[in-house]
C-alpha cells in the first residue's frame, strides 16, 4: 500500500506572518490539527504549526495568541515522505524522526497531503506496523522537552 492511498489530501497552508490565533481558527474551520507554514503565499513550506505547538509553545508560555506569529511557534524544517513511498517506508521515517505527521510530496516536491498516525490507524489493516510506529515515536530521544513536535 502506498502513502497516497491513506494520506489526508485536503491540505490547508498558513503564512508564517499570520498570528497563532488565525492558525487556530483555520484549524477549527477545516477540522485539522496541522497546517504547513509558508513564508509567502505560493512559496515553499518552511515549517508546520500544530495544535500542540500552539498550546505548548505559545499559550503555556503566556504568549498572546493575537500578536504571536506562527513563525514563533511553528516546528521548522518538517519531515517529509513521497506519495509513492510504501506505508512501511513512511512509518520508518516517522520512527526515525519521532514525529506523528509527515508532509507528503509529489515528484515535483509539491505538498499533496499529510500522513499522520491517525491515517495509519484508521486506513490500514496493519496493527503490528501501527504498534511499532507508536512505540518508537514514544521512545525518549531528546534530553529536553519540546525538541520534536510534529
Amino acid at each position: 500500500m502506498q502513502v497516497r492511498e491513506v494520506m489526508s489530501s485536503h491540505v490547508r497552508q498558513i503564512s508564517s506572518s499570520a498570528t497563532i490565533s488565525e492558525a487556530a481558527q483555520r484549524m477549527r474551520e477545516h477540522d485539522v490539527g496541522v497546517l504547513p507554514v509558508v513564508k509567502d503565499e505560493g512559496s515553499r513550506t518552511i515549517g508546520l504549526i500544530t495544535d500542540r505547538d500552539i498550546v505548548i509553545r505559545a499559550l503555556a508560555a503566556g504568549l498572546d495568541p493575537k500578536t504571536t506569529l506562527v513563525q514563533d511557534a511553528m516546528t521548522p524544517d518538517p519531515t517529509c515522505c513521497n506519495e509513492n513511498d510504501t506505508i512501511e517506508e513512511a512509518a520508518r521515517i516517522m520512527e526515525d524522526n519521532q514525529v506523528h505527521r509527515l508532509l507528503v510530496l509529489d515528484k515535483g516536491n509539491r505538498i499533496v497531503g499529510v500522513l499522520s498516525i491517525s491515517d495509519l490507524a484508521l486506513k490500514t489493516k496493519n496493527e503490528h506496523l501501527l504498534y511499532e510506529v507508536v512505540e518508537r515515536i514514544c521512545e525518549p530521544a531528546h534530553s529536553g522537552y519540546g525538541d520534536s513536535f510534529g
